[in-house]
């Protein structure tokens, strides 16, 4: 019921504002855009008071907006950076999941994978291709390039993200490989490897965190849940309580060793450290107009996946990455000058407690067996069709039935509501959309078609969808996220700098109003935005 009344809040913003805007009379020199995957909206209230540096300059001298939220289901890591990097919803931008099955070529492919493009490796080997062009409509950063001819830098650890945040172009676009033991690119952004990116990766080896152990920032007194809780599931190596020692199989640097260095501070700090050094080789903020640094910080997502959002390891990722930010910012400070930037920081999703934990409190929660779910839809629609496979696959909320099954369901009486049916009953599941229900939907007033209808694109999104329960997800361990419950759609909004009027915010917003909010305070428009510009926010 939160959820619903959430989703109902924030109904406004699902009507596209024109996006034609006025320059501001100083628009910023640089526009530093910056993720922080799987931060929660909560986080903000819960962990300020640890903060010194760059999260609590956000906070004390920004705009602050409390109560916005994603309004849609598959609230994973490259809709939600595709949503902010566009201003667009999926059903428009197209970046329903991660990954989806596609039926053509009866594969699951990644939201940027590329069969055009090959990727680039920098010192390291690479394999396949990787660009933004599934991404249907353009990105923020892709206007700002076409209208500004701006400079872009876009960085992150997962290549969704850094893809996803520069669109269809960029100066430097950068990711970890594969192997997660090096930095990569692909043709789509550039013929080669970009000399200043080259430079840093050289000067800073990755390996030379190996060894190094992730301890407690803050006293301990500070942290406000248990060290060591049920549920958790740290990687090879670790245990669930700290200190968490960055030595892998204790050799030398090895794969187990580069799992752990992206799931702790360290990775932050070294993205911070290539932001502050790309700003300043690649002259961002000293062109005659803005440039653009966007920046995504993985490794909250990737403790939060493990330790949960009740850990002391969130806790103090939090605190850590508030220091990396401090300096971050005093080094754009006196590079461009403390007035001559702007900064917007959000998330591209929440996440729900360990199911495990929930149940020790007494609330609702659990694991949804996929298999199980599979394996009875196979038998319902044997019932009704005969003998056979029915169904292609299960990816996250979306089932694929194989080629002709949902129409020969759709012809036989009662099928597909069997079908449907037994899918609704299982453990966990809140309720089963078939795609009929989802497409051109303007608005509705049940909240939750609402959020399924608007992660929603014909040709990639499944036959049916499946809305989990609060405290429900599919994930074998840990926790996750992915459902339009409240911990996963709630986020943070902050803004800082150039133009923006500082104060503290209870309207309801979206993470599409973020780039038009940015595109207001540099003259350009977003023709295909659904968000619209926050006026409360800017002066």
């Amino acid at each position: 019921m939160k959820s619903r009344l959430l989703l109902l809040g924030i109904a406004f913003a699902l009507t596209t504002v024109p996006q034609a805007q006025q320059p501001t009379a100083r628009p910023p020199k640089l526009v530093v855009l910056l993720m922080v995957d799987q931060m929660r909206a909560d986080y903000v209230d819960r962990f300020k008071s640890d903060w010194n540096g760059g999260l609590k300059r956000l906070v004390s001298r920004g705009a602050w907006f409390r109560h916005a939220a994603y309004p849609y289901l598959s609230t994973v890591t490259c809709t939600g950076h595709a949503t902010v990097s566009s201003g667009a919803w999926p059903h428009t931008h197209g970046m329903v999941q991660n990954a989806w099955w596609d039926r053509d070529g009866k594969k699951t492919v990644t939201c940027t994978e590329d069969p055009n493009a090959k990727d680039i490796g920098y010192g390291q080997p690479t394999t396949g291709g990787d660009s933004g062009y599934r991404l249907e409509v353009p990105s923020f950063a892709d206007e700002m390039r076409r209208q500004l001819s701006a400079h872009v830098v876009s960085l992150s650890l997962k290549d969704r993200s850094a893809i996803m945040l520069a669109g269809h172009g960029g100066d430097a676009v950068t990711w970890l490989n594969a192997a997660f033991d090096g930095w990569a690119t692909s043709s789509a952004f550039a013929a080669s490897t970009v000399p200043e990116v080259k430079a840093f990766v050289d000067a800073n080896p990755i390996d030379a965190d190996y060894g190094k152990t992730w301890s407690r920032l803050l006293p301990e007194s500070r942290y406000q849940s248990a060290d060591d809780v049920p549920g958790e599931a740290p990687p090879r190596g670790w245990t669930r309580w700290f200190p968490h020692v960055l030595k892998g199989a204790g050799v030398a640097p090895d794969a187990d060793f580069h799992v752990q260095w992206e799931r702790s501070p360290y990775a932050d700090a070294y993205l911070g450290r290539f932001a502050a050094a790309l700003v300043e080789a690649l002259r961002l903020g000293k062109h005659e107009r803005s440039d653009l640094l966007a920046v995504s910080f993985s490794s909250l997502d990737l403790a939060g996946h493990a330790f949960g959002p009740d850990s002391q390891e969130v806790q103090d990722m939090l605190a850590q990455l508030d220091r990396t930010l401090g300096t971050l910012f005093d080094r754009i400070d006196a590079l461009v000058g403390r007035d001559a930037y702007v900064v917007a920081l959000t998330s591209d999703h929440g996440v729900t407690s360990i199911p495990e934990q929930l149940a020790r409190a007494g609330k609702d929660g659990g694991r949804i067996n996929g298999i199980a779910i599979v394996d009875r839809i196979e038998q319902r629609a044997q019932a009704a069709l005969g003998p056979g496979k029915y169904v292609a696959r299960l990816l996250t909320n979306d089932l694929y039935f194989e080629p002709g099954v949902y129409d020969r369901l759709k012809a036989t009486p009662g099928a597909l509501q069997a079908v449907i049916d037994v899918a609704n009953a299982s453990p966990g599941i809140e309720r089963v959309f078939r795609r009929d229900e989802l497409v051109n939907i303007a608005a509705s007033k049940d909240a939750l078609v609402q959020a399924a209808a608007l992660s929603f694109f014909p040709g990639r999104s499944g036959d049916l969808i499946l809305a989990p329960k609060a405290g429900w997800m599919s994930g074998a361990i840990g926790t996750t996220h992915g459902s339009a419950n409240a911990d996963d759609q709630r986020v943070p909004i902050l803004f800082m700098g150039s133009g923006i009027k500082a104060g503290e915010h209870s309207e309801r917003v979206t993470p599409a109003d973020v780039t038009p909010t940015l595109a207001a305070l540099c003259g350009i428009t977003m023709p295909k935005a659904e968000g619209h510009a926050i006026a409360a926010a800017l002066k």
